[in-house]
């Protein structure tokens, strides 16, 4: 498969973050073909259960339930995602090596510092990408994306779109239910919000975004700029 004109490429500051935010979206659309990537700044290895290998094992798993093209990871540095200009360059470097047609990533308002920090990263390298001067430090071409989505993680926001996702709510919670150490309490996990109940509360909200559009589930997006609809806006599929 050529992986170099992904239609999707999806960012997240940890794994299980594109999972919570877009995994519906990206299992709906791979369904109908469409060639998606994931890619994790950091390797998560300050979280408070899990280890980075047993992160790595989870978040390879949940890809492979909702059928990625490929999943990297950055490896910069967990709760230290500031502005950075090699930070920037080391995104804008992986998205011109994959030149996707959109971009997603965590939106800024979010109780975690890093969804925020990754957003606004993500944000600076697709624009910087797209520079035909701007230097990355490393072998590939300017790539312009068309467009930059934002999805949530921890917040309720009213959404610029919505994405029904009714029919692969199973797989995102087959994706999420990957990361059992983030998201089942053991005798041994420190207690946080993510073992208390967190994916029955992500899909209460996919329940509640879907209700405002009259279906069942429902992925909601936010927007940087006006979104272009066409033929869709009567009614037909994204």
């Amino acid at each position: 498969m050529n992986l170099d004109n992904l239609d999707i490429l999806a960012f997240g500051a940890h794994a299980d973050d594109v999972e919570i935010g877009m995994g519906g979206t990206i299992a709906k659309f791979v369904s109908i073909g469409k060639k998606i990537g994931i890619c994790d700044l950091t390797r998560a290895e300050l979280s408070s259960n899990g280890t980075v290998e047993i992160r790595k094992e989870e978040s390879l798993k949940a890809a492979d339930i909702l059928g990625v093209s490929v999943r990297e990871t950055l490896n910069l540095p967990d709760r230290g995602l500031y502005y950075n200009q090699e930070y920037i360059k080391t995104i804008a470097e992986m998205i011109r090596k994959y030149k996707p047609g959109l971009v997603f990533a965590p939106y800024m308002e979010d109780r975690h510092p890093d969804h925020g920090h990754c957003a606004r990263l993500v944000e600076e390298a697709v624009f910087s990408a797209g520079i035909r001067k701007y230097e990355t430090g490393g072998k590939f071409a300017p790539h312009k994306v068309k467009s930059l989505h934002f999805y949530m993680i921890n917040g309720f926001h009213k959404p610029d779109f919505l994405i029904d996702i009714s029919s692969f709510m199973d797989k995102k919670a087959a994706a999420l239910k990957s990361y059992q150490s983030q998201f089942e309490k053991s005798p041994g996990s420190f207690d946080t919000p993510l073992v208390n109940g967190y994916i029955e509360t992500v899909a209460a909200r996919e329940s509640l975004f879907g209700k405002q559009a009259g279906v069942r589930y429902a992925e909601g997006f936010k927007v940087n700029k006006p979104l272009m609809v066409n033929m869709d806006i009567f009614g037909g599929e994204l």
